[in-house]
């Protein structure tokens, strides 16, 4: 019998794991290409797995409820009904088809360390007052470099997230490494564990890899009433002519299209603004490609799909993936005056817009600094106040 791995996708460049929802088919179910077999909770949204070729649905499965390491096998597609694959428990520990990535340069595995390949037994989710994480065990889950690695940084491997795989390796450690010390629990109230979902912990992880980004901010006050009145007219969403309105500053002034990499500065070909969008939860970027070469209507249309996803929880990885620069607008808090945002990976800006008040809002652009300087930021800035005051001109 032909038995093909069904594994858990990788749906973006942060996920880990992904929580397997729920099953839409059950053992034994016939499958066509491209039906929907289960749905997936990513640190983004909610995807569904398909089925890549004609078949039965076989067992084990993997337990719905539960996160599971990306790539490792939820099921089979079988080519003839399976017989007794229905009775087959799920397995306890998905098995991954694919290696884990290596430890980073900055820490080589010595040639006699070898990193163990079986995946450690999941730890217990401590719960109730005043629990104490439990310590994990030693002689397992653990590769020796890492082990070593550990004691030579102080780091408590018990706070250590392991990776994909289940196994705490060197990168794991140089992360918690990087992160500093733990809080000291038991010298406050009584406490709980309350698990991170996974966009809670993938914006979580976003956050820490910015810390190396040098970074300074410019504010201005700009009159908004100009903009928000044309907004009502053409029946546009404000925030949708704000990215436009970002997009076309940066378009006049291209470093800050561009990226801050080792090798060298990469320069982007057209510009693409990522707006941040709150839900349950986190929150997501979705893009807005081309914003500046492209009529006002398309970008509507685009934007009116995205918003529609981001509600169904359908957004995919190349819906948020690949912005250049970021637009994080909280101007429907009217309590906001003003705040500070941090400028994402993989761009050198992003503009904050706080609320109204008087006609005015506050608006603060965060930069990396190896990218722009701060004259750049005012001939941007100036641009943007200039094209707030003239919508029509660009409608």
């Amino acid at each position: 019998m032909k038995k093909e791995p069904i594994t858990l996708p990788v749906l973006s460049d942060t996920m880990e794991t992904g929580h397997l929802a729920r099953w839409l088919k059950a053992v034994g179910d016939p499958v066509k290409k491209g039906d929907v077999l289960a749905e997936v909770e990513s640190d983004k949204a909610m995807m569904e797995v398909e089925a890549f070729e004609d078949g039965y649905l076989a067992g084990p499965l993997a337990q719905a409820g539960t996160d599971i390491p990306v790539r490792a096998v939820i099921g089979y597609i079988v080519d003839s009904p399976p017989d007794s694959a229905a009775s087959e428990p799920p397995p306890a520990h998905p098995e991954p088809v694919a290696e884990p990535a290596p430890a980073p340069e900055a820490a080589p595995r010595p040639a006699d360390a070898p990193e163990p390949s079986a995946p450690a037994s999941p730890a217990p989710r401590p719960s109730g007052h005043r629990a104490a994480p439990a310590h994990r065990d030693s002689r397992a889950g653990v590769s020796p470099y890492a082990r070593g690695l550990a004691n030579e940084l102080d780091v408590d491997l018990a706070n250590v997230k392991p990776g994909p795989d289940g196994v705490i390796r060197a990168a794991q450690v140089i992360a918690a490494a990087m992160q500093g010390p733990s809080p000291d629990l038991d010298a406050g109230p009584a406490w709980h564990y309350k698990l991170l979902t996974p966009m809670h912990r993938a914006v979580a992880e976003n956050m820490i890899a910015t810390l190396s980004t040098p970074t300074f901010r410019v504010s201005s006050q700009l009159s908004i009433d100009t903009l928000h009145q044309a907004a009502k007219e053409a029946r546009q969403s404000l925030s949708l002519l704000l990215a436009r309105a970002l997009a076309l500053s940066v378009h006049e002034h291209p470093r800050f299209n561009e990226v801050y990499t080792p090798a060298a500065l990469v320069v982007r070909e057209r510009v693409d603004v990522g707006i941040a969008v709150d839900v349950p939860g986190g929150l997501v970027t979705p893009v807005i490609r081309d914003a500046a070469g492209r009529p006002v209507a398309e970008l509507a249309e685009d934007w009116r799909i995205l918003k529609d996803k981001v509600n169904k929880q359908r957004l995919v990885p190349e819906d948020y993936s690949g912005a250049t620069v970021y637009l994080s607008n909280l101007g429907l808090f009217d309590v906001v005056s003003s705040f500070e945002a941090i400028v994402p990976l993989g761009a050198a800006a992003i503009l904050a817009v706080g609320a109204a008040h008087g006609g005015i809002a506050s608006f603060t652009l965060s930069c990396d600094h190896r990218v722009v300087y701060g004259a750049d930021a005012a001939r941007l800035m100036q641009t943007l106040a200039d094209l707030l005051a003239t919508p029509g001109d660009w409608l």
